[in-house]
């Protein structure tokens, strides 16, 4: 735990556009807050920028007086690397602008926008950029992880858009970056995390995509179902992502109530493109059982994103990226979920492939393009005390899962610490983003993520 009791709040203030949150202010207990509502966490002072001269004032701030450092874009981390215990909070909420050029198909985001007000914004031109599967996650944190969401299959990963960026380094300096000005932190930022500075704007391609197939399905679970959804969406085409919670059922009005706490496939799907070929390409999801519910119709892109989105207080939760599900493993999946005592508790697969698996792997800093299938564990609970236990269960399932292979989304690690930075990143990835760390933060001001540390020259 890193403590600064003597931050110069009143300079602070005075000096920044933005607002800074001390201790004794109102509404600093809701501002502290992330989204797992259990990291109780008390920062020093939580400063909501207003734009990158704030960025590059909080920076420094705590680059002189050694503050430990939280950068949050939606506070989404599943190790709570968006706050702080008694250090500086870069709240980037109130930098949620973006600038749309329909004819060019870019866009200039702010990185404190969330997915599902990005997504709103770009689809008032019948516009997208793929994202996550959330619509309150910070544009900022799932970009530089990487960005696994409905159109990965079609367009690839949300970095594989990523045409340039602003970005507020250790030393406070704003750099302008893309292919040919700073390649290397260009490179670094795509997939490498929060490591190297604040990115404060990233610009964007845009894709045409209005109407599609969309929604979710939810079929009863059984092993040859599991089995069965992940062949027919790796048969579908590109078009067609989908993303399938095996998790017991909830207890929601349109669940037949014999099926309550019972296990479930909630398949969410995308397919981008002509409406009744999207109906042919799932049709053989459909099939596989009589459905429990099925929301899947043409609907409008920005629509995916709509719902309710629990918050819980913890999520033990894992993931590891496989060539596809080993023998056994539907029935595997349906014992760990048997055994688990969490509220919620989940195997999600994400079918890869496609556009996502053409881009070469040392384009960017992304590791392990050539993955088939995701498997996200997630172990949801409101009861943070139990939090090793479901990160052990969590575990344990990855294992039984991974086929052999350590290979992670950094965007859906925990805290892991330096075995998860290994496991999200192949060795020669991990040299050059070691490289780019020295140059750009070689004292480690941005640490608080899934940590690259700065070898010594």
């Amino acid at each position: 735990m890193e403590t600064t009791p003597d931050l110069p709040i009143a300079d602070l203030r005075a000096d920044l556009h933005g607002n800074v949150i001390a201790p004794d202010d109102p509404g600093y207990d809701d501002a502290r807050r992330v989204f797992f509502t259990g990291f109780d966490r008390r920062p020093a002072a939580i400063v909501r920028v207003a734009d990158a001269s704030d960025v590059s004032r909080t920076v420094n701030l705590a680059r002189e007086t050694g503050a430990e450092l939280a950068v949050r874009s939606g506070g989404h981390s599943r190790a709570g690397f968006g706050t702080s215990e008694g250090g500086i909070v870069l709240d980037l909420s109130e930098m949620n602008t973006v600038e749309i050029d329909p004819e060019g198909r870019t866009a200039w985001a702010q990185t404190g926008i969330t997915a599902g007000d990005y997504t709103k914004a770009t689809g008032k031109h019948g516009l997208a950029t793929g994202l996550g599967d959330t619509a309150s996650v910070g544009v900022g944190g799932i970009t530089l992880g990487g960005g696994i969401g409905f159109l990965v299959r079609k367009h690839g990963l949300t970095i594989d858009d990523v045409l340039g960026a602003e970005v507020v380094t250790a030393d406070g300096e704003l750099l302008e970056v893309d292919q040919d000005t700073h390649p290397d932190l260009f490179w670094a930022l795509r997939g490498g995390g929060g490591n190297f500075g604040v990115a404060t704007r990233l610009r964007f391609r845009l894709h045409e995509i209005d109407e599609v197939v969309g929604g979710m399905l939810m079929l009863p679970a059984s092993a040859e179902v599991i089995v069965g959804l992940v062949a027919a969406a790796e048969a579908a085409p590109e078009e067609l992502s989908v993303i399938a919670n095996v998790t017991k059922a909830p207890p929601l009005p349109f669940v037949p109530a014999e099926q309550h706490g019972k296990p479930v496939v909630m398949a969410r799907m995308v397919y981008a493109g002509d409406a009744e070929a999207g109906e042919r390409a799932i049709a053989p999801i459909r099939a596989l059982a009589t459905p429990l519910a099925d929301m899947v119709h043409p609907i409008r892109y920005p629509e995916i994103y709509e719902g309710p989105e629990p918050r819980p207080a913890v999520d033990g939760g894992t993931n590891v990226l496989v060539d596809g599900l080993a023998p056994g493993a539907g029935e595997t999946i349906l014992e760990h979920l048997e055994t688990s005592t969490a509220q919620i508790p989940i195997a999600q697969l994400r079918v890869l492939g496609g556009a996502m698996a053409r881009v070469p792997d040392d384009a960017t800093a992304f590791g392990y393009r050539g993955a088939r299938l995701m498997v996200n564990v997630a172990a949801m609970d409101e009861s943070p005390e139990e939090g090793p236990e479901y990160k052990a269960w969590a575990s344990g399932l990855a294992t039984a899962l991974s086929d052999g292979t350590a290979a992670a989304y950094v965007g859906f690690l925990g805290d892991e610490g330096e075995q998860g930075v290994r496991r999200a990143y192949p060795p020669a990835t991990l040299d050059r983003l070691d490289q780019v760390k020295r140059q750009y933060d070689p004292d480690d001001l941005f640490r608080l993520n899934e940590n690259i540390r700065p070898a010594k020259a």
